[in-house]
């Protein structure tokens, strides 16, 4: 068994899929899906279901790793951002060498943050550096450096 990919649902997922692409140096890994059909609507639950986007290559793991998988559906329900407390799937998170500067880069590229870069020494681990943040369509990001002992 393994860990093949996760989904996040978008109104545009170009721009999106743009915003991961620039911010975490993700790569679009083709062929860009444009799929409808019985089959779908059945698999989904979803009447009447299509849908289009792209799995994105996840930076760090190369070609075999794990895939971000953005996608818009024909009739896509508008969804109240959630908060980092609500029950579910709550963000996803990227290691990253400097937290400040990839916040402001994530800043620029229409993104926003949640919290307040934050540090906290972990005992027998180090020391982490994070701050929750916000994709361009509300979904939350984790940005986490650590400095390991």
């Amino acid at each position: 068994m393994k860990y093949v990919h996760t989904n996040i649902i978008s109104k545009d997922w170009r721009k999106l899929a743009d915003f991961y692409i620039n911010v975490f140096a993700c790569e679009i890994v083709p062929p860009e899906r444009n799929q409808a059909g019985e089959w779908l609507s059945r698999g989904t639950g979803v009447p009447n279901a299509s849908l289009e986007g792209a799995h994105l290559r996840l930076p760090g793991y190369g070609d075999n790793g794990p895939t971000l998988e953005i996608y818009q559906y024909g009739d896509t329900e508008d969804l109240a951002p959630i908060d980092p407390n609500t029950r579910g799937f709550g963000h996803i998170a990227f290691e990253v060498d400097d937290v400040e500067q990839v916040l402001t880069h994530l800043e620029a590229h229409g993104g926003r943050k949640n919290g307040e870069v934050t540090k906290k020494a972990v005992t027998g681990v180090g020391e982490i550096t994070f701050v929750y943040a916000r994709d361009p369509d509300g979904n939350l990001i984790e940005l986490q450096h650590w400095d390991r002992v």
